[in-house]
């Protein structure tokens, strides 16, 4: 336990520069991007009188060391501006579009882990046999899959058919049927989002448990009576499940860039939708304050990570 406490102490402490950086490389980026919000709002045929007004009332004329300043003291309010005319707070459109990519990336995540945890010991424990081999072939074909390709052929193949039970899109079914119907509309796009990360999961899961069931210690506990089974569920699987943490917090960025595709080829109100509107109407407060709360969400999920490291396993000592 105080391992785990001086390690969220430490993540905790940091946090607040890794949140400084990530909003300054947000907005330089954002800011050097060849696009401007006047003309963008007033119409290419305004005049150069009503664009450079547009631009002054809203400090656009000023620094970009001031206009950073600005928007990071609205950032430590919560604060990010507000949309295009017709004018909307940033901050109340992120509130109704974030929880909606957070299922879906919660939901692709219980997906891919479900997926490799279960093919991943499978493959293991039949090492070279005919399991294995087939759940190689399905890991393979699953990595090589886009997930946009996949979103698409799910849609195809399950939603488009007479007496589907699942709909192309959107979250109607949610709000007809309730918890069901929530589940039938986000089926799909988890899918399509978990699946290939759960591929290279599964690979790295079958990886850990065959150098774990190699061990001298599995030997000796065979040896010494202990049921298989036991050994496997109690000692090998909690020391092979490291490793797949690690790599599962890294897949975290994926499957949030990649809820974003996804929820437009489902019609989903997420962040996805928030990031293209904003990229296509020249809406940069949007789009900084939609790609910002990403990155939060993936420090802070890596933060999570890295406690579950002591979690697993109490031998880690994380400088």
């Amino acid at each position: 336990m105080a391992t785990l406490l001086r390690l969220l102490g430490r993540r905790l402490a940091a946090l607040p520069f890794m949140l400084l950086g990530v909003t300054i490389m947000v907005f330089i980026v954002l800011s050097v991007i060849p696009a401007d919000r006047a003309t963008a709002v007033l119409g290419e045929n305004a005049s150069e009188e009503a664009k450079d007004a547009f631009r002054e009332a809203r400090g656009l004329n000023d620094s970009l060391l001031i206009q950073f300043l600005r928007y990071l003291g609205g950032v430590i309010r919560l604060d990010f501006g507000y949309t295009n005319p017709p004018e909307e707070s940033v901050a109340s459109k992120i509130a109704s579009a974030f929880p909606v990519t957070l299922q879906l990336t919660m939901l692709g995540i219980l997906l891919a882990v479900v997926l490799a945890l279960v093919l991943g010991v499978t493959s293991a424990l039949y090492r070279d046999r005919w399991p294995d081999q087939l759940i190689r072939v399905f890991s393979i074909a699953a990595i090589a899959t886009p997930s946009f390709w996949l979103a698409i052929l799910l849609i195809q193949w399950l939603a488009l058919p007479a007496g589907s039970i699942f709909p192309t899109g959107g979250l109607a079914w949610a709000e007809q049927y309730g918890f069901v119907g929530w589940l039938y509309s986000m089926a799909l796009p988890a899918l399509a989002l978990g699946i290939p990360v759960s591929a290279s999961l599964i690979r790295v899961v079958r990886t850990s448990m065959v150098e774990e069931l190699d061990r001298d210690y599995v030997r000796t506990a065979i040896g010494n009576g202990v049921p298989y089974r036991t050994v496997v569920a109690r000692n090998v699987l909690r020391n092979a499940l490291v490793t797949p943490v690690t790599v599962l917090g890294l897949r975290v960025g994926y499957l949030l860039g990649g809820a974003v595709v996804i929820e437009k080829i489902f019609s989903l109100n997420g962040m996805g939708d928030l990031i293209i509107v904003g990229l296509n109407t020249s809406d940069t407060n949007l789009v900084q304050g939609a790609v910002l709360t990403i990155a939060v969400a993936f420090v802070l999920v890596n933060i999570l990570v890295d406690v579950l490291y002591v979690l697993i396993n109490p031998r880690i000592r994380t400088v």
